[in-house]
């Protein structure tokens, strides 16, 4: 039963990794309602993370390569065989690559500087359920008012921390990741497009940053249930061992490859408002849900 709970586990983490919904918090939600009622753990959600997170390497491959390669050749400015610098730092995939990096520095920070409260306190199902409705309805308002005038080559240093702190939010379950830096990207104008392609790229470091670290952590420092860190609620114990997470995260990752290439094209012609609703409503039922003792938070 703990296999097919995992794989079960690996598919919605695949299906709702990218959509704007949260996938932490729904493997929170899902796990809660599987036989056993259990939280599947920071570190479950950390490392299935790594499959959907290799997905957008693979999806993205190209794009990848050409932004760390030409970031590194501008960072040298290594120079070709005539002398000449083969790739200016005002190179715009070079930008980029800083620019993920700048990114990536506040939800390093607030990570470890929250990591205690992110691996408990915050995954209260009441917290949940607050995040999904109120950040919920900041996309609606951000993609109904947001302009449409930016694109990713306007992307400058102060946007992509502004980006970079609403993908730190996500350290809560149910703010979600890309819903977080979709709705950064909405309000400072950029298009649907763009705002998700750069929330897909910045995700990478931070994703393959807690995604390791958590396993590492796994390996290192096991919270066992009958452990006084469990016990003084200092850690979650894992439900799931190392064969289970591994294969949920495989799972992850294929229907994660899907699911991106699906997300792509729907925002291409169509608004985030489906998903508005979704987290609304999804919100709302977990309140009745916790205030009527069904699910304990």
């Amino acid at each position: 039963m703990q296999l097919l709970e995992a794989l079960f586990l690996g598919l919605v983490q695949g299906l709702t990794e990218f959509l704007p919904i949260s996938s932490s918090a729904h493997l929170r939600i899902v796990g809660e309602l599987l036989p056993g009622a259990k939280d599947p753990g920071a570190a479950f959600t950390a490392i299935t993370q790594l499959g959907t997170e290799t997905a957008v390497i693979v999806y993205f491959w190209r794009d990848i390569v050409r932004i760390v390669s030409r970031w590194f050749l501008a960072l040298f400015a290594v120079r070709d065989k005539a002398g000449y610098v083969r790739v200016w730092r005002n190179d715009p995939d070079a930008k980029m690559g800083w620019y993920i990096i700048l990114g990536s520095v506040p939800i390093v920070v607030l990570g470890l500087l929250f990591q205690d409260d992110i691996e408990t306190t915050f995954r209260s199902l009441w917290i949940v359920a607050g995040t999904l409705i109120g950040f919920g309805i900041l996309l609606g308002v951000a993609d109904y008012f947001g302009r449409q005038t930016r694109e990713l080559k306007d992307l400058t240093g102060w946007h992509a921390v502004a980006y970079g702190f609403a993908q730190a939010l996500a350290l809560i379950p149910g703010v979600s990741r890309s819903g977080g830096t979709i709705t950064a990207g909405r309000f400072l104008g950029y298009s649907r497009a763009a705002a998700a392609r750069y929330a897909f790229l910045l995700a990478i470091p931070a994703v393959f940053g807690s995604g390791f670290y958590q396993l590492y952590k796994a390996v290192s420092e096991p919270c066992a249930p009958d452990s006084a860190a469990a016990a003084a609620a200092a850690c979650t114990p894992e439900v799931y061992g190392g064969l289970e997470t591994a294969l949920a995260t495989v799972v992850a990752f294929g229907v994660g490859l899907a699911v991106i290439a699906f997300f792509l094209r729907y925002i291409s012609k169509r608004s985030f408002l489906p998903f508005v609703i979704y987290r609304i409503l999804l919100g709302g039922l977990l309140i009745v849900l916790l205030s009527t003792g069904v699910l304990q938070p």
